[in-house]
C-alpha cells in the first residue's frame, strides 16, 4: 500500500512471499525428514510416471512388473513394492504428493536411510528455487498494480528506469523467467528426445533457478492488487516517474 509520503508499506508483500516460502520451505524439509525417520527399507527403488497415482496401493501401477528395459516402469515386485497408502497419513501425504507430482525414477532420486526420497532431485532444486524466489520478493517485492511492475520492483528503482523510458518491462519479465526455465527445459527435453543423460547436480541447478523465478513470479502474482490504490491507477509510484494508464 502506497503511502502519502511517497513511503512504503510493505506488510502486506513480506506476509505473502513469506507464506510461499514456507509452504515450499515446508514440504522441501519433509521430503528430506520422511525417508530418515521411517524405517530403514521402507522405501525402495521406485519408477513411475508424473502426474499419476503409481503407488498409492499395492494393486497400483507402479507395483506391476514392467520388464527392466520399460521406457516407463519397471520391475518393482523384484525390488520390493510400496504403497503411500500405509504408511501412517503425515508421511503418506509427503510421498503421494511426491507420487502425483514426480516420476519417482531412483536413477534420478536420492537414497535416505535406506529409502528413497518422495521426489527427485530436480524436484529438490525446484522446490528450493521457490523458496528463495518468494524469500527475494519478501525482501525486496512491492505491489504495483500489474504483475509485470511487481515482479520487477526486487530491483532498485534506478536500474529499471531505462526500461520504464522504453516500455521494455513485460519483455524484461519475460526474459527473466525464460533464463530460469530454457536451461531445465533444455535439460529435460534433451534427455527425454535423445539418448543423452542428465546428472543430479546439474538436475538440481536447472531445477533452482526454474524454481525460483516460479516462486517469485508467483509471489508477485499474488501481491499485485489494483484494490490497495483504490483502483486510481495514478497512485502508483514507479521508476523514471512513469505512469500506468487506463485503457
Amino acid at each position: 500500500m502506497l503511502l502519502r509520503n511517497g513511503l512504503t508499506d510493505r506488510d502486506r508483500e513480506q506476509r505473502v512471499a513469506r507464506n510461499v516460502a514456507a509452504v515450499a520451505g515446508v514440504y522441501l524439509l519433509l521430503c528430506f525428514l520422511a525417508p530418515v525417520l521411517l524405517p530403514e527399507g521402507t522405501v525402495p527403488e521406485l519408477s513411475g510416471r508424473a502426474n499419476s497415482l503409481d503407488y498409492a496401493s499395492e494393486s497400483s501401477w507402479g507395483n506391476q512388473n514392467h520388464g527392466e528395459d520399460a521406457k516407463l516402469g519397471h520391475d518393482q515386485p523384484a525390488r520390493g513394492t510400496f504403497a503411500w497408502s500405509e504408511l501412517n497419513p503425515f508421511w503418506g501425504f509427503v510421498y503421494a504428493f511426491g507420487d502425483l507430482n514426480c516420476h519417482q525414477k531412483h536413477e534420478r532420486s536420492w537414497e535416505i536411510n535406506g529409502n528413497q526420497m518422495p521426489i527427485c532431485t530436480r524436484d529438490i532444486g525446484i522446490f528450493l528455487g521457490l523458496v528463495i524466489g518468494a524469500a527475494l520478493f519478501s525482501l525486496r517485492g512491492l505491489n504495483r498494480w500489474t504483475v509485470r511492475d511487481s515482479f520487477l520492483s526486487v530491483f532498485p528503482d534506478e536500474m529499471l528506469e531505462p526500461l520504464y523510458l522504453k516500455d521494455r518491462r513485460m519483455a524484461a519479465m519475460l526474459l527473466l523467467i525464460a533464463l530460469g526455465l530454457v536451461p531445465m527445459g533444455i535439460d529435460g527435453f534433451t534427455q527425454l528426445l535423445t539418448d543423452y543423460e542428465s546428472t543430479n547436480p546439474v538436475r538440481i541447478v536447472t531445477g533452482f533457478f526454474s524454481g525460483m523465478v516460479i516462486g517469485w513470479w508467483f509471489a508477485a502474482a499474488l501481491c499485485a492488487r489494483a484494490a490497495f490504490f483504490e483502483e486510481d491507477a495514478a497512485k502508483v509510484s514507479l521508476p523514471a516517474n512513469a505512469r500506468l494508464m487506463m485503457k
